[in-house]
């Protein structure tokens, strides 16, 4: 399966402009072979761009993610929408399952080639160093997984990374491919090349962190999207520069590294 990981460009607040350009870039990766497109966090609004949220909150019905359903199916290729921020409220309305009757969430939605809804990842942690995001977000509560191209995929999101019984869950339930939307800043590089891939290694399947490149008002994106595979080696990755991340993702290759090196049957907890 190819996948494609888009660093995009992310302008705070500029919702259009921001959805323009991720349209765009899908287009691309189309045409370069993609079966699975993947967005980074909060591509439609910015995360660091809190006084927008609202402004650019709608159901998961609503006319924006409508374009990436019909893009999807257009070019007959799998994509996570890959986080926008959803209006609990509208979405209730319109008969979509939601933690909580109003408010905002921090919410991925993975489409089929057809362009149906597969998945839908509401993030669970929500950052609260020097961050909005707790004041403004309703944390998601459901875990869910989708088949694409003969891949087991789970869905987590930025911060989730620092949680690892998260990833726990996507082994029981049979994940081979977890991708993580994201919007990290500078200064924490470390951390960034750290943690997506302790999870690789300590679950023995692939992780593809797709971060976002772009500066706000007090913080700057660093990029670095890297696909991770079962071993922890990095099968692809970028700068903090805006592009597309391709990587061959075989999950012929999960079953074969956790047979060899079976570290997970030594579970306890």
């Amino acid at each position: 399966m190819r996948l494609a990981c888009v660093q995009l460009s992310v302008e705070g607040g500029d919702v259009q402009g921001n959805l323009d350009r991720a349209l765009t870039a899908i287009d691309d990766a189309a045409e370069r072979g993609a079966d699975l497109v993947a967005l980074p966090e909060l591509f439609d609004v910015g995360y660091f761009a809190f006084d927008s949220y609202a402004r650019a909150a709608e159901s998961l019905d609503g006319p924006k993610l409508a374009r990436f359903a019909e893009r999807a199916a257009e070019h007959d290729v799998a994509l996570l929408a890959g986080t926008v921020v959803e209006d609990l409220e509208a979405s209730a309305t319109d008969g979509i399952e939601v933690p909580a009757d109003s408010g905002l969430a921090n919410t991925a939605v993975l489409f089929d080639a057809d362009g149906e809804r597969r998945l839908v990842y509401r993030k669970h942690h929500l950052f609260g160093y020097d961050s909005a995001e707790t004041d403004l977000l309703v944390p998601g509560e459901r875990v869910g997984t989708a088949e694409v191209a003969g891949l087991r995929v789970g869905v987590s999101t930025c911060y989730d990374l620092r949680f690892p019984e998260l990833y726990r869950e996507f082994v029981d339930r049979g994940v081979d491919l977890v991708l993580v939307p994201s919007a990290w800043p500078y200064p924490r590089v470390e951390h960034w090349r750290t943690l997506p891939r302790a999870r690789a290694i300590e679950n023995l399947a692939y992780v593809a962190a797709i971060n976002g490149s772009g500066s706000f008002d007090d913080a700057e994106l660093l990029g670095r999207t890297t696909v991770y595979d079962p071993w922890g080696t990095t099968v692809a990755s970028a700068d903090d520069d805006p592009r597309t991340v391709f990587a061959e993702v075989d999950p012929g290759r999960v079953a074969a590294v956790r047979e060899d090196f079976p570290a997970l049957r030594d579970r306890r907890l």
